[in-house]
This record gives C-alpha cells, structure tokens and sequence, in this order.
C-alpha cells in the first residue's frame, strides 16, 4: 500500500497542522519556508496546490536562502500519509540529462514530521518516489544529506544509495559539508 499521496484539498488541514506545530518541508530554511506556504494557502488554495504537482516548471523561479532567484527545475512533490500526515518528498529533474544545475543539491529531499519519526517512513517514501524517478528515464539520482543526518544517510543506504562525494555547499545554503549520495535506477 502506497504512503504517497498526491498533495489536495483532503488532506490540506492536516499539512496545514504540521505547519502550524513547527515542521517545515524545507530543511535549509523552514520558518521562512513554513510561513511561506501558510501564506499561499490562505490566499489562494488551489494555487499552492498546483504549484506543488509541477512537471513543466510552471511556478516560475525560486527564492534560495540568501534570496537569489534561480529558475524552477520541473518537479513533484508528494506528502506522506500513515495515519494521518506524516511528511512531504519532493523530486526534481532537468528534462534530458540527470545533472543537476549547481544551486540544486539533489533530485529528491524528504523530511518526515517528528512525531511520525522513526517508523521508516522515509525509507518507504523514498522508494516509492524513486519509481516515479525511474519514469523519467534517468540512470541516476542522487540525494544529499549533512554528515550529522544519521538516520538520513540509513535511509538513503537502504535504498541503494552509493556515497559519491563530500562537498561543500553553496554560500547561499551556508557554505556547509555535505553528502552526495547516488541511486542507481
């Protein structure tokens, strides 16, 4: 039985709760990121919603932490549901090609809400999202996380995931030491 849903008005409230009690799906900046998205669904629901499924890249840039705008790489974004909203994952893509423009760490970022961790949720999430990968033709993705993220990288191993390379990120995502990690599809 699948754990992803599709984002929708059935299970905004529940999204809009974990928002509300401090979780972010954005692990580089997620007050901004929290309130942000509180702001777009009391404006317009149906628009945060769409904008959340965007296979065309038809949101229009985005703001990184440092404020930099960049173009928006097509994506989905998919919530985790076990009893109740569990988390959200997210998988990005350039049409044509499984590299990556440099202000983007990976093809997939999870976060899974504290009181639903672990159960291995984001194992299960992970896998699910890496078919919807494998429907885009790609050989690869590849999943980033920080050397103090243990239970990530558990998760990331589980899945196939291979270490490629210890980097340093972006200024504009705090120039700190990171992991890269590659799935083979």
């Amino acid at each position: 039985m699948s754990i992803l849903v599709t984002p929708a008005h059935a299970h905004l409230s529940a999204y809009k709760d974990a928002l509300d009690r401090g979780w972010s799906p954005d692990n580089e900046n997620p007050q901004r990121t929290a309130q942000d998205h509180l702001r777009k669904i009391s404006e317009d629901a149906d628009a945060f919603l769409a904008s959340l499924d965007d296979p065309n890249a038809l949101a229009g840039p985005i703001r990184l932490p440092d404020g930099q705008e960049v173009p928006r790489l097509p994506g989905h974004v998919r919530w985790i549901w076990s009893q109740g909203f569990a988390g959200a994952i997210g998988f990005r893509w350039q049409p044509g090609t499984a590299v990556l423009p440099p202000y983007t760490h990976g093809h997939i970022g999870y976060s899974v809400v504290p009181w639903a961790r672990n159960q291995g949720l984001a194992k299960r999430a992970l896998h699910e999202m890496l078919d919807l990968a494998r429907s885009k033709s790609l050989p690869h993705v590849e999943v980033t996380c920080y050397p103090d993220n243990i239970a990530s990288q558990r998760v990331i191993l589980a899945c196939g995931g291979t270490l490629t390379e210890r980097f340093t990120t972006l200024p504009a995502y705090g120039s700190r030491e990171a992991l890269r990690f590659r799935i083979a599809l």
